[in-house]
């Protein structure tokens, strides 16, 4: 691990046993917890708050001398104000469906439960998810799956409890009401799904890291 000084942030992750370590602080205390936690020969670390220098690829501050002017180099042309196009209109009459339109965009639709389920019943049954922060595998893998469909296909983030409930409360060890409620939070404190408040309801959408990861 290189030997940096001051104020640095180590992170460790990995995906096939669900662990994410971030770090931040002096670098000996910050060295001291990544020795207690067995993990010195993993992760990476790298140098916070560096002014007035370069930094190479690897994090530490190159040799080279810094400007005169104070200033790090490779900082691009100066901005143009100029080149800034001016818009101007009426407050609220932005029509941001008719924009996505002209550009052959659509405007996503929120799928309702019916259709979820069908296209949920479409597809193969998922392999157990495994690591040591998975309580129910097969409910998680389901859950997954749903999400999957409702971000990929339908173009959305996130959809409410009482949709995942008549979507795919079968699929969820028969899980409804506050029993699905209490799973929603523990998935969500495991960093695995993330929570949506609007309106009179919660909607529950995946973290990308956990829709990208393997089982």
């Amino acid at each position: 691990m290189q030997e940096l000084r001051g104020h640095v942030r180590y992170r460790f992750r990995s995906d096939d046993d669900d662990v994410d370590v971030l770090l931040e602080g002096e670098a000996d205390w910050v060295r001291s917890i990544v020795s207690e936690l067995g993990l010195t020969k993993v992760g990476w670390m790298m140098p916070l708050a560096v002014n007035s220098t370069d930094l190479s690829n690897s994090g530490l501050a190159s040799s080279d001398p810094i400007q005169s002017s104070g200033k790090p180099k490779d900082m691009g042309p100066e901005p143009d104000p100029s080149r800034i196009p001016v818009i101007r209109r009426p407050i609220g009459e932005l029509n941001l469906g008719k924009k996505l339109a002209e550009v052959g965009l659509e405007t996503p639709q929120r799928p309702n439960s019916d259709e979820l389920r069908e296209q949920l019943q479409e597809i193969e049954t998922p392999h157990p998810a495994q690591g040591p922060m998975v309580s129910d595998p097969m409910a998680e893998s389901w859950l997954k799956e749903l999400l999957r469909i409702v971000v990929r296909v339908h173009g959305v983030t996130a959809i409410t409890t009482e949709t995942i409930a008549l979507a795919a409360s079968d699929y969820l060890g028969d899980r409804e009401g506050l029993e699905l409620e209490l799973f929603l939070e523990s998935m969500f404190r495991a960093g695995k799904i993330v929570k949506v408040h609007g309106g009179n309801a919660i909607g529950w959408g995946p973290s990308p890291a956990w829709l990208a990861s393997g089982l």
